[in-house]
């Protein structure tokens, strides 16, 4: 038994819980320091007080100049407060931006703060109605120089998704605040830096989440934003609306090519969904031309098997095409997206003519419609041979013209 190690059990002995105490000793380092968060952070850094365990305290003194109430953002009615918060400082990006790279120093030399960071970031998101308005605002500055400057410790999600209390939407508040917080964002970074942000924060296609039930439109969006001077978001949101309801449009559209259903049926379907979604005509057109295209049978053994399925369908859904082909403008634009797709898909290369004269004779080109682009196309995209390939129906054209 000589020399045998006899094993003893450590204890765990944890220091008594006192956040109070710790409050009290950053409150006292910025007071002693005057503010200055230089001279801070060389205090917080020299000192040996437990950030492990009360990082939370820590950032709310920072934020608020106190330590809070457990669950509330209410001052504890016992322990000092100082003034040199960053609620306390001025609501513009100079005053706010030191306090941005304070904090980023702090989790620098302590990245196992990162956590409690975002504990009271979202403790402060949720309860926003019990700030002051002017204090919120600095608050949305902070967080978006904060993005800016890629303070770590604060992912997108902790951001956005606790912003979306009803009662905070409702009253206005979120709004208020993103709108500052894109203002501020925009200043110093692009609107797809804007984009990627909110991806990230799963809010990229939910803009009208921020709006009041009341106000979830996107003339209320347009409105808004445009009057705080974020054209470019209403320009964004007004791509992805359109993007939204195409994708819509044409799936109920695939869906009835493919079962084959009445074309009067079909184009009543799809001119209710177009004045659902206020759809420009000639987008209609581009649009129509496409699921056509798209729901062709490209199984054929050869070129001519592919050919003669894609006439089928022309020939087949014309009468749709007619419906919304209702001007020379929109026919024009037709023959362009037959060009276009003709030039770029080597399976439809030598159809050009085929197609336009099958377009001709189903009555959804008309004859003038069919010369002006003969004569004045204005695009080029494979426009010098297929003006070739088009010449012998355009010489039976005008031939037919002379005729009459």
């Amino acid at each position: 038994m000589r020399g045998q190690r006899i094993k003893t059990r450590k204890r765990n002995i944890a220091a008594p819980l006192d956040p109070s105490s710790f409050s009290d000793a950053i409150v006292q380092i910025y007071l002693d320091n005057a503010g200055d968060l230089e001279l801070v952070a060389k205090s917080i850094e020299s000192s040996d007080l437990n950030f492990s365990r009360y990082g939370d305290t820590f950032f709310e003194v920072v934020f608020i100049g106190v330590r809070t109430q457990p669950g509330t953002i209410k001052p504890e009615e016992e322990g000092e407060r100082h003034p040199y918060s960053l609620i306390d400082c001025a609501a513009q990006r100079e005053a706010i931006l030191p306090y941005v790279l304070f904090i980023q120093k702090t989790l620098r030399r302590r990245p196992f703060l990162i956590k409690s960071l975002e504990n009271v970031m979202r403790k402060f998101l949720q309860s926003l109605e019990f700030f002051e308005e002017n204090e919120r605002q600095k608050l949305a500055i902070f967080t978006a120089l904060a993005f800016s400057q890629k303070l770590s410790g604060l992912p997108p999600e902790t951001v956005f998704q606790p912003l979306l209390k009803d009662n905070l939407v409702a009253k206005g508040i979120v709004l208020s605040f993103i709108t500052e917080f894109f203002k501020e964002y925009l200043k110093e970074n692009s609107l797809d830096d804007l984009i990627a942000l909110l991806k990230k924060g799963k809010m990229e296609d939910n803009l009208l989440e921020f709006f009041p039930s009341g106000k979830r439109t996107s003339e209320a969006l347009s409105e808004h934003f445009t009057k705080e001077g974020l054209t470019s978001l209403v320009e964004y949101n007004s791509k992805k609306m359109f993007e939204v309801k195409l994708k819509e449009i044409k799936s109920t559209l695939t869906t009835m090519i493919n079962e084959e259903a009445e074309i009067s049926e079909v184009t009543e379907v799809v001119k209710q969904q177009v004045k659902d979604a206020k759809f420009p005509d000639i987008e209609v057109v581009r649009m129509l031309w496409d699921v056509l295209m798209e729901a062709v049978q490209w199984s054929g053994k050869n070129q001519q098997q592919n050919s003669n399925s894609a006439l089928r369908q022309v020939n087949a859904w014309a009468g749709l095409m007619n419906a919304f082909c209702t001007s020379g403008k929109l026919e024009l634009e037709l023959i362009y997206k037959v060009q276009t797709q003709c030039y770029e898909d080597a399976k439809l290369m030598k159809l050009f003519p085929e197609i336009i004269r099958s377009l001709y004779d189903q009555d959804v080109l008309a004859e003038d419609t069919i010369l002006l682009w003969f004569r004045k196309g204005s695009n080029q995209k494979g426009r010098q041979s297929f003006v070739k390939a088009l010449e012998p129906f355009v010489k039976w054209l005008e031939e037919a013209e002379e005729e009459e």
